[in-house]
């Protein structure tokens, strides 16, 4: 049989596979790129978990700890099994380096602030979650529930333009008869 016929599906012709001893990338890595892996880029930043039904910013790596061990307490054995080898290397690392550097959080309330009490409850949010000095909105299903409270007193105009104006979504609230304030009238 001649070299030839040789050529076909699977074989292709010697003269276009890769040569013995040339690289088959002969610029290499391109400028910039890094070569260690992305894990640290990605397992460091943070990312927001609901936790017991609150919301808080962790990094990803201790999202995805709490992940494995949340599924080894509800019975997925490789899950507990990889969450204890990731703890006992977080503690064996911890003894070796010391303890990481951790972020400190700082919440200051001023007195008679009912504003931490109001978003673990659900009776308001903030604009921008992500910023701490954002503002706080009270949810339309709690100003009509305050307004039903009411029962024959009446707000001014002044008190109707702060509800409207402290409300999330003032169009989706059910105002009552004797509202006078419309919420497209007000602007921010």
């Amino acid at each position: 049989m001649s070299r030839t016929s040789d050529v076909g599906y699977g074989k292709p012709p010697a003269s276009t596979k890769f040569q013995k001893g040339r690289s088959g990338n002969p610029k290499g890595r391109p400028k910039g790129r890094h070569n260690r892996p992305p894990y640290d880029a990605v397992l460091g930043q943070k990312v927001t978990i609901k936790d017991e039904g609150v919301e808080r910013r962790v990094t990803a790596e201790e999202a995805f700890l709490l992940y494995l061990t949340k599924r080894g307490l509800e019975g997925d054995v490789a899950a507990g099994r990889l969450a204890m080898v990731a703890i006992e290397e977080a503690r064996s690392a911890r003894k070796t380096h010391g303890p990481a550097n951790s972020d400190m959080v700082v919440v200051a309330v001023q007195p008679g602030s009912v504003n931490c009490a109001l978003r673990p409850l659900r009776m308001a949010s903030k604009l921008d979650a992500y910023r701490p000095s954002a503002k706080m909105f009270l949810e339309p299903w709690l100003v009509e529930e305050a307004l039903s409270r009411l029962g024959d007193r009446r707000l001014s105009m002044d008190e109707q333009v702060t509800i409207v104006r402290a409300t999330r979504t003032p169009r989706k609230v059910e105002w009552p008869d004797w509202w006078k304030v419309k919420p497209e009238s007000v602007d921010d």
